[in-house]
């Protein structure tokens, strides 16, 4: 049916479970036949042990009940445990392939997303898929069989109230499918709710230093609690149509039992059917009639499920940004660290009509440090973003060591470059994880040199735990250049033939940049550097400067070179590096 066709889903995570499925199909089917069984156990007991007060019947009514009862029971519990460890399996699958997914989309992807949303998706949509297969599917299924067992029992016991029955089908499935649909779509709308509100308190918990530091405590506050509010009266929708989906079905279904028993009742005192018929026939009613009650209940729960699979399924449909080439090429060993960008033109997805670079060319020798200066816009962190292929070039070629990147595999490019951002990312693990965060599988004693060699040996073995230290979300404990050392740290030890720089020291105070610049020159040596500054001191130390504007290199030379010839860089010079002297 189209409104579950969103937990089709599930089928590829079921699959490699199919004994465990076929075994909670078994015990399931044992369970709603116990049930079923009890109809006969009753309808004996009335008619040949009450009515004709035979002892030893009442004895063996009583004995097949044990049975069934300890029948009914482990089959029940072996389908509880089956269910739900299922349950728990294809969403602990389901969350691993979408995050694992997801984390491959690219920052292009990113730019157009929340992740507070994508989390949203990932944790409570896939909760709800887990409620479904653990336990409203098996309770949809058990409910059916006992439904449809019932219903072949009442005909068998009285063809005629059977009919009867059988005429009330039609007004209990009728507002199943016409508030079945609009739950499905108030569902997603739930879920959407949801997502935004999560968004909102992530957002606001990642940045609240800046949300106390502005005095916007209140003010993030309300609109966490409109967005609460909103997910509120989107449930409220929701809840609303299944309340009245499910009032309408549960009349229908008893008042058609009572009035079944009434009927049933004359047909006793004329003597037509036995009291144990009767009795018999009014469970086998009434168990269709809560199964059907169950039924509608649990269907609204599997539309809930089938909008957030639809959701899920979305995510899962996004195509990656950046795709590797089915035959990939490996660079030549020993990686040089020679880069290339031949006419490269290329516009961010999120602003095509204007070029971040412009036939954009750039070429760098082995082991040379290059430094990229220009105003902000320019194009500086575009051509990082290139050489990392988080992006890839409308036009033009970037090669590293003759090889076009998009011919490598995407693992291989990056196990050769490694970046110092100007604001580095520290993970919630400890000061030795970061630093390994590249090479997972060093040694201590590479992690302990890598952070002598970054100039951080001595602040982190004053920390409390020294290695073992856990930083906090976003490495919270350390001060900036501190987080900074660490991560120069941490590309030291990944060892690579080119080092992308961005404004590494232009957040820190004079001590800290003093610190922070030794440990750079330790890393820069006999690696290809490319360097985004505003400060003298990495500039002056570069071979080359690059001048970039409007996306094209305007001007290439050393810093006397450039200060001597005016131009762009003489004027960034006296603005930003206040050089003036220094160049005359």
């Amino acid at each position: 049916m189209n409104r579950f066709a969103g937990l089709r889903l599930l089928g590829p995570y079921l699959r490699p479970h199919r004994g465990r499925v076929v075994l909670a199909l078994i015990s399931l089917f044992v369970a709603a036949g116990t049930v079923l069984a009890f109809g006969a156990c009753l309808r004996a007991l009335i008619d040949r042990g009450f009515a004709q007060g035979q002892p030893a019947v009442l004895d063996y009514a009583l004995a097949s009940l044990m049975v069934v009862a300890a029948i009914l029971a482990a089959a029940s519990g072996s389908r509880f445990y089956l269910v739900s460890w299922l349950g728990e399996r294809v969403v602990g699958d389901l969350r691993r392939d979408l995050f694992a997914h997801v984390v491959r989309l690219g920052p292009a992807w990113f730019e157009i997303k929340r992740s507070g949303d994508v989390m949203s998706r990932i944790s409570s949509d896939a909760q709800l898929i887990e409620q479904v297969i653990g336990s409203s599917v098996s309770v949809a299924l058990r409910n059916t069989l006992m439904c449809v067992g019932g219903i072949v029992m009442l005909v068998v016991t009285n063809p005629k109230l059977a009919a009867l029955v059988l005429a009330v089908v039609p007004a209990v499935v009728v507002p199943i499918i016409i508030f079945g649909r609009k739950v499905r779509a108030l569902s997603r709308e739930s879920q959407a709710r949801i997502a935004d509100l999560v968004s909102e308190g992530t957002e606001a918990l990642d940045g609240v230093r800046t949300v106390q530091a502005f005095a916007q405590e209140d003010r993030m506050a309300r609109r966490f609690g409109e967005a609460t509010e909103l997910a509120f009266m989107a449930a409220v929708q929701r809840i609303t149509r299944r309340a009245v989906m499910t009032t309408l079905v549960i009349f229908i279904v008893f008042a058609a039992v009572g009035f079944l028993l009434w009927i049933g009742g004359q047909d006793v005192i004329a003597g037509r059917i036995t009291a144990g018929d009767l009795s018999a026939f009014v469970f086998y009613a009434v168990l269709v009639a809560s199964s059907g009650g169950a039924i509608s209940e649990t269907i609204g729960d599997l539309q809930r499920a089938s909008g957030a699979a639809e959701r899920l399924s979305e995510l899962k449909a996004e195509p990656p940004v950046i795709v590797e080439t089915a035959q990939p090429r490996e660079l030549p060993k020993p990686v040089r660290g020679a880069i290339a960008f031949d006419e490269v033109s290329f516009c961010y997805p999120t602003r095509p009509e204007t070029r971040a670079l412009n036939r954009f060319d750039l070429t760098v020798a082995p082991g040379e440090t290059v430094a990229i200066v220009g105003p902000s816009g320019a194009g500086k962190t575009t051509v990082f973003n290139l050489l990392l292929r988080f992006y890839d070039p409308e036009t033009g070629v970037v090669r590293v060591d003759g090889v076009d990147i998009r011919e490598l595999k995407l693992q291989e490019l990056r196990r050769n470059l490694a970046i110092v951002p100007q604001e580095p990312v520290l993970f919630t693990a400890t000061v030795a994880d970061n630093i390994r965060y590249g090479q997972p599988e060093a040694s201590d004693a590479e992690v302990r040199a890598a952070a002598e060699a970054a100039s951080a040996l001595s602040f982190v073995e004053a920390l409390p735990q020294g290695f073992a230290t856990h930083l906090g979300a976003r490495g919270v404990r350390l001060s900036g250049g501190q987080r900074q050392r660490i991560a120069i740290a941490r590309a030291l030890l990944c060892n690579p033939a080119i080092l992308l720089l961005d404004e590494a020291t232009s957040a820190l105070d004079a001590e800290s940049e003093l610190a922070v610049q030794q440990a750079l020159d330790r890393l820069m040596h006999q690696r290809t550097t490319l360097v985004i500054a505003h400060r003298l001191a990495t500039v002056q130390k570069a071979d080359r400067i690059v001048v970039v504007d409007g996306g094209r290199v305007v001007d290439v030379g050393t810093h006397i070179e450039l200060a001597r010839r005016g131009g762009l860089y003489a004027r960034l010079a006296e603005l930003q590096f206040n050089l003036s002297a220094a160049a005359s």
